[in-house]
């Protein structure tokens, strides 16, 4: 392995675990022997401080940890109080599918699909940037239509609709078969 191979393998190392690790540990990664390992790290420590980088590799002990320079504090405080985004429940996975696969569509056919309210849903779909509002249906009370975005298409690994998995016609038409049986429970009861 070349110089350079090495100083990339303990960086990715060293970005991928997030915390301390031990200089064997560094040194196995590579194949190399505690002192060349050293060696490889303290230069890598004297490049990211001569290039000005925003991080810094900290030695602590016998263990390395890449970190944040603290100049560069407030920027990432900046950024660490926005909102986490959580991830999608199944209901917003649900309201999702139905949307990306009927678009443009409103939240009452989203209702009839899914057979509940999908009010909470849309809305975390809209402030995730999944889903955008594309007008109104020409229609009583003028409903908001709803469609998919770059942000789904970009999250969702595809380069456009043509792209999502095809639905197999007998499934569906299993789906269709399991909706009407489960309302006309309902209406039986």
């Amino acid at each position: 392995m070349k110089m350079k191979e090495m100083e990339g393998a303990l960086e990715a190392v060293l970005f991928t675990m997030g915390q301390a690790i031990s200089l064997s540990s560094l040194a196995r990664a590579v194949e190399q022997d505690e002192e060349t390992a050293r060696k490889i790290l303290h230069q890598m420590k004297d490049q990211y401080e001569r290039e000005e980088r925003g991080i810094r590799l900290l030695e602590l002990e016998d263990s390395f940890q890449l970190c944040t320079k603290k100049e560069y504090y407030e920027n990432l405080i900046r950024v660490a109080k926005e909102p986490q985004k959580q991830e999608l429940s199944e209901a917003a996975l649900e309201t999702l599918s139905i949307i990306a696969y009927k678009q443009p569509i409103t939240k009452a056919e989203i209702q009839k699909i899914r057979g509940v309210s999908s009010d909470h849903a849309v809305n975390r779909l809209l402030d995730y940037g999944l889903i955008c509002e594309t007008g109104r249906l020409n229609a009583p009370g003028r409903p908001i239509l709803f469609a998919t975005t770059e942000e789904f298409l970009r999250r969702f690994g595809v380069g456009n609709l043509e792209e999502l998995p095809r639905l197999d016609e007998a499934k569906i038409k299993e789906f269709e078969q399991e909706v009407q049986e489960e309302v006309q429970l309902t209406l039986d009861i």
